[in-house]
């Protein structure tokens, strides 16, 4: 038997030129069970709309269960956001790179160019090439400007007067 025109109807289904009647030709073509050897191929093509009616599994159940819920809508109620939630992401934005620029910060000091201590290297005079921004409190300059203040030497032991 000579399969030109289901040949035919083929390549001007691949085009897509078929008609609506031409495709049902097709199908009705596949849907048999005597089909020549080189056009089985495309049987699952034409035939899956036949099996795949069959297995519907939405039924009038399912509709009435989605009115249902349509029909109990709840209404949606708006968020109150205050300030404080709002600014919230920011807050801790900048609570980060505070951190990040203290750490920073601190990271710098052990590796500044100058190892040495200033404190151990001072011998009571003051270097400005060994000033590296720290200070250095000595103990000498206050006692010295408090005994000149008042008007007691060191040697003479100051004399309180005693109440009875």
């Amino acid at each position: 038997m000579d399969y030109k025109y289901i040949n035919q109807l083929l390549e001007r289904y691949w085009r897509g030129e078929t008609t609506l009647e031409e495709e049902d030709i097709l199908r009705a073509f596949f849907s048999q069970e005597n089909i020549p050897a080189e056009l089985r191929r495309y049987k699952p093509l034409f035939s899956y709309e036949a099996t795949e009616a069959k297995r519907d599994v939405l039924g009038d159940e399912f509709d009435e269960k989605l009115f249902a819920a349509i029909a109990e809508r709840k209404p949606v109620k708006a968020r109150v956001i205050t300030m404080t939630q709002r600014f919230k992401p920011l807050l801790k934005a900048a609570a980060m790179v505070a951190i990040l620029l203290t750490l920073g910060n601190a990271m710098q000091v052990p590796f500044s160019k100058s190892n040495e201590d200033p404190i151990s290297n001072y011998d009571g005079y003051y270097k400005p090439e060994l000033d590296n921004g720290t200070n250095v409190a000595i103990g000498d300059s206050s006692m010295v400007d408090t005994l000149q203040q008042s008007m007691a030497t060191p040697d003479a032991p100051a004399t309180m007067p005693v109440l009875k």
